[in-house]
């Protein structure tokens, strides 16, 4: 999750920029009027949650991992060992929020359940694997 958090933090600081810009210089507000307004707040913040939901659907249906799954040989699948679908992508994404949101308390439970599954897993009925080395 660390390396992964990374990623994610590149990623909102380069949403973060062109929404600056956009802002700047597409609608002309000066520096001091940016993110002033509601409109503004929520706009960066729709772009924020899309292009990460965006980042972990892509990585998720491409081959199973994020750059930083790839690092620790872990993949997604579904439970009979296949590529996760478009809808278990994005109930994964709902439901890791709302695992962080609660103090990460869904990512904890790997360690109370049996078969070592998290909230994201459970709710989008796939499963996280570790791959064996090469």
């Amino acid at each position: 999750m660390l390396y992964d958090g990374f990623l994610v933090t590149a990623i909102w600081i380069a949403v973060t920029v062109v929404h600056l810009a956009l802002f700047r210089f597409v609608l002309g507000q000066t520096a001091e009027e940016i993110g002033t307004t509601a409109f503004d707040i929520w706009s960066l913040r729709v772009m924020l949650l899309f292009f990460v939901t965006l980042f972990f659907v892509y990585s998720w249906r491409r081959g199973g991992m994020t750059l930083g799954m790839q690092a620790w040989r872990l993949r997604v699948q579904t439970l009979d060992g296949h590529a996760i679908t478009l809808q278990q992508s994005l109930i994964r994404c709902a439901t890791a929020w709302l695992s962080l949101a609660a103090f990460g308390i869904g990512y904890w439970w790997v360690l109370f359940d049996g078969q070592r599954r998290s909230w994201p897993d459970i709710a989008s009925k796939t499963e996280t694997v570790v791959l064996p080395k090469k």
